[in-house]
């Protein structure tokens, strides 16, 4: 059993979250910690932030970490330690550096059925389960 893990939320798809947080939970010890994170993307290019006003990916991560506070309050069982983390980069990149960073034993991802595009640009959770030194349960939505 795990005594951290880290499952990454999308607040966009309630139904992968909550299968990810169900299993996030039945996979840790008694005692044990979930790391809930939500990422905001960031823009990749200048030229895209160019056209957004100064300050906005700021406020975007208040409002994401409210979202966040929301969701753990409606979907986390009174009682658990749940620690929330509000990330800002490239989904992949910013969930395996909090892995790192929060040393958890494991990353609990939710997966919906692929399609063309996943596998012509490569889905997240590929790119996670590729390069994570930490173990990784992938649950199908």
């Amino acid at each position: 059993m795990a005594k951290t893990d880290l499952p990454p939320i999308d607040l966009n798809n309630p139904d992968s979250a909550r299968r990810a947080l169900a299993e996030a939970l039945l996979l840790l010890g008694e005692g044990g910690i979930p790391h809930v994170a939500s990422v905001l993307q960031d823009f990749g290019h200048s030229q895209v932030s160019s056209h957004f006003r100064s300050g906005y990916e700021k406020d975007m991560l208040q409002v994401i970490g409210a979202k966040l506070g929301e969701w753990v309050a409606a979907n986390v069982p009174e009682g658990v330690d749940v620690h929330p983390h509000v990330l800002h980069g490239t989904i992949y990149d910013q969930t395996l550096r909090a892995a790192d960073r929060l040393s958890v034993d494991l990353i609990v991802m939710g997966l919906h059925r692929p399609e063309l595009s996943d596998h012509l640009l490569g889905p997240n959770a590929a790119r996670v389960v590729r390069y994570a030194k930490q173990s990784i349960d992938v649950v199908r939505i």
